[in-house]
């Protein structure tokens, strides 16, 4: 078994060989696209998922938290009992924003002094971590107004002048707000989505169009041999076209690898498995290269647009939200951005893992069964 799938492997690397384009394509627009990419534009966001944490419990901390919850711009997903939930929320990506009101915010406000509230941003995320923090600002800046001018109506304008909220802002995982940091290790997703589909689609589509499918086919090689063959040698080149940019990401941009290296390769291989098994699945439905290459572009663009890679998924339509459940490239855009930037551990990290496996064994028995079906 193993002497005939190393055959079939032979076979890939001396086409891949004979192919200067095909080696070209494996090495230079992956590095073009990074660069390219990695100056991308923002966005603005909504939805933006909030944890709060009240020690004051007032009228006037009340009235702030319901600024908040009753905002388009934030998702109130929990009130948190203590600053561990806030940790664990943040750390988790269960949140994007933690808002922590102090004992004695009332009191202060009341006395005219200034009454400041900490805001807690994770900013793995950086474009939307400033464009939230811009609407923190905003609704801070209009409850200080409007408590300024209740102040007023109750005979106190001296007070009034005086009271104002201040911001403490503590951005996590991402200083600066560089948006590159973000962006750069969702290209390395997003590339390879398009690239081990590609290769895997019509590296078969390409034997069945010249004929050359039929006389593999009637060789002592069974299908899942040849399925093997066809695919491993794409899953390796998946993982070493991971290594080659994001070893550009980092010496080019700067882009920090805190994490664990191992807990990277195993989210990386749990995406390369559900990609090639996607990839296998669209040869088994095309004939010709054309239809592959149609294929791809319809599968491929909403894979790319439903991710969360450029548009937040909490600002989409209820309806399309569900669709992003079974993408891949959702998942691991969460694993590779946490690995970068936080650096967090398999404990947060295990329910995007177990969907990537459940994705490429449901793709992977659907894929062989239906090449199976091609093949009769």
């Amino acid at each position: 078994m193993f002497g005939r799938i190393l055959q079939v492997l032979i076979k890939e690397a001396i086409e891949l060989y004979r192919d200067k384009w095909g080696r070209f394509r494996l090495i230079v627009p992956p590095i073009i696209q990074l660069l390219v990419f990695g100056y991308a534009a923002t966005f603005e966001v909504f939805g933006v998922s909030t944890i709060v944490l009240d020690l004051d419990h007032t009228q006037e901390s009340r009235e702030l938290v319901s600024r908040f919850t009753f905002s388009n711009r934030f998702e109130l997903v929990e009130v948190a009992g203590s600053q561990r939930d806030i940790d664990r929320a943040i750390d988790r990506s269960a949140a994007a924003i933690g808002i922590v009101i102090h004992p004695g915010f009332a009191n202060l406000l009341r006395k005219g002094a200034t009454a400041p509230v900490q805001v807690l941003v994770d900013g793995t995320n950086s474009n939307s971590a400033l464009i939230a923090l811009g609407y923190v600002g905003e609704i801070a800046a209009t409850f200080s107004q409007d408590y300024a001018a209740d102040l007023v109506r109750r005979t106190r304008p001296e007070s009034a002048r005086m009271v104002q909220v201040t911001l403490e802002e503590r951005p996590w995982y991402n200083p600066d707000f560089n948006s590159r940091w973000f962006f750069v290790p969702g290209i390395i997703g997003t590339l390879m989505l398009m690239l081990i589909v590609n290769l895997t689609s019509f590296a078969v589509v390409r034997e069945r169009e010249v004929g050359t499918l039929e006389q593999i086919m009637v060789t002592p090689i069974r299908p899942i041999e040849f399925i093997l063959g066809k695919t491993v040698p794409y899953f390796l080149i998946g993982l070493g076209e991971v290594a080659l940019v994001a070893g550009v990401g980092v010496l080019w941009f700067g882009i920090p690898l805190v994490g664990n290296p191992f807990l990277l390769l195993l989210g990386t291989s749990l995406f390369l498995l559900s990609t090639l098994a996607l990839g296998l699945l669209i040869s088994t439905l095309c004939v010709t290269q054309q239809q592959a290459f149609a294929t791809n572009f319809f599968v491929l663009n909403p894979l790319f647009i439903l991710s969360g890679f450029s548009f937040p998924i909490a600002s989409m339509p209820e309806a399309l939200q569900w669709f992003t459940y079974v993408n891949p490239l959702r998942y691991y855009l969460v694993i590779i951005r946490a690995t970068f930037l936080k650096g967090v551990g398999i404990s947060a990290l295990w329910p995007d893992m177990a969907a990537l496996a459940a994705i490429a064994v449901i793709l992977l028995t659907v894929s062989i069964l239906r090449f199976r079906k091609s093949l009769d």
